[in-house]
């Protein structure tokens, strides 16, 4: 049986709903508990498919993980640090588990990481990752699928800068790497992401000595041993983002609650330029309103403190009801835009050439059965349904599944309606009546 969204669009959203912890911040924060042995405490952890995924890859590698023994507590315990390698048919179905390949070379002094898979947003290399990982005093190989970095390492200069900006992950691998090295690593042109600040305060926590996170050069003390830690994950800013989109397209009034604004600058410029009112309640409610249509603007997505590029589909849900046309530009992965045919389904008038997109806003979307093509193109058809006339149907939601907390009964509680439909596929059907036969 496969799940899918039914939507009737044509409801104004209003109320209050709060923001998970971040997706993007919880698996690498999850992957560092390797670093010591012993129970390592994650709250604020969103109950994902991602997570759950990341919890098997762990107790492969030898830990016991107790999933949200209270609501958004994750306990990981390392019983077992023999095991060396994450298996291909785990890490192959979620990038972000390559994250364990610095921890267990910090650690156990090897790591077997196939590499990885996820959403398909086109080539995502991990050359940044080898380059950082072999910089500090590691060797590192490619057998049948598989990164073999080996040796532990011993601190030196690393340089992450690439086409696409800062990696990420790599920034979270290398750090995680380094942690327990030898010696001292600087990192030049890390990642500046909140998770990435988020992730270096809680191997802090854990006794490790960094400085910088969540800026570009990150300096690492290497350390003997850590210890395991109880530490909190931040708010979630690509849900938060999508609330304030859901609140544009809908023309609602949503209260953003357990939220972090400060990390929201380029959102907030755009907001402006679409009319979009954005009001900072208090440190951590945001309010999002938007009476009238929205104006159509420019997106660029680019590292942060930029626009990020997991909010590009979900504001081009908004721009596709927009007054006026809006040009979007992909400077992270140029190929993220396979969700434009199903976007088109429901009535969008955009109009693509390679990394760029021309969004000429409709008055009226029409609802229509589309399929998620990655999470956040899943979030951003959802938005469409939402505003579309007549019913919408959202197939592969299991994309959807990977990085948003209950997401159909947040809307729903919004006043959208949405529910979510068990279905077996027509073909399916066919192939079993056949079989009968």
């Amino acid at each position: 049986m496969l799940s899918k969204y039914v939507v009737l669009g044509g409801q104004r959203l209003a109320g209050a709903v709060a923001v998970s912890g971040s997706k993007n911040a919880a698996l690498p924060m999850m992957a560092a508990a390797l670093l010591a042995r012993g129970a390592t405490v994650l709250r604020n952890v969103p109950d994902l498919s991602d997570v759950r995924l990341m919890a098997e890859i762990l107790e492969s590698l030898g830990c016991r993980v107790s999933l949200f023994p209270e609501p958004g507590v994750v306990v990981i315990d390392v019983v077992d640090e023999s095991p060396v390698v994450a298996p291909y048919e785990l890490v192959s179905e979620m990038r972000a588990s390559f994250c364990v390949l610095g921890p267990l070379l910090a650690r156990r002094g090897e790591a077997h990481v196939s590499q990885p898979g996820g959403c398909t947003l086109g080539e995502r290399p991990v050359d940044l990752h080898v380059k950082g990982i072999q910089a500090i005093g590691s060797e590192v190989s490619f057998h049948r699928g598989n990164v073999i970095a080996k040796g532990r390492p011993r601190g030196g200069r690393v340089y992450l800068g690439g086409a696409m900006g800062p990696s990420v992950t790599g920034t979270a691998n290398v750090m995680c790497a380094a942690v327990l090295g030898s010696g001292v690593t600087i990192i030049d042109q890390a990642a500046c992401e909140p998770e990435i600040a988020n992730l270096a305060a809680m191997l802090n926590s854990m006794g490790a000595r960094i400085f910088g996170g969540g800026t570009s050069r990150l300096v690492i003390n290497g350390v003997n041993e850590l210890h395991a830690t109880d530490f909190s994950i931040i708010p979630d800013r690509i849900e938060c983002g999508t609330f304030i989109a859901a609140a544009a397209i809908t023309r609602g009034d949503i209260t953003i609650e357990r939220c972090d604004p400060d990390v929201l600058s380029a959102v907030f410029d755009k907001c402006v330029e679409m009319g979009i009112e954005l009001m900072r309640v208090d440190d951590h409610t945001l309010r999002a309103r938007c009476e009238r249509r929205p104006r159509a603007t420019d997106l660029v997505t680019l590292p942060y403190p930029g626009f990020p590029t997991d909010l590009q589909s979900p504001f081009m849900s908004v721009l596709c009801t927009a007054q006026g046309y809006g040009v979007v530009e992909e400077k992270i992965y140029p190929e993220r835009y396979m969700h434009v045919p199903e976007y088109r389904r429901l009535g969008a008038d955009i109009r693509k050439q390679y990394a760029t997109c021309i969004v000429t806003g409709v008055e009226q979307l029409s609802g229509a059965p589309a399929a998620s093509t990655d999470l956040r193109a899943g979030a951003g058809l959802v938005l469409m349904g939402l505003a579309a006339q007549g019913e919408t149907q959202v197939l592969k939601i299991e994309h959807i599944d990977r990085g948003y907390e209950k997401f159909h009964e947040k809307l729903a509680a919004l006043g959208a309606t949405i529910k979510r439909v068990d279905y077996r596929p027509a073909r399916r059907e066919e192939d079993k009546r056949r079989l009968a036969a």
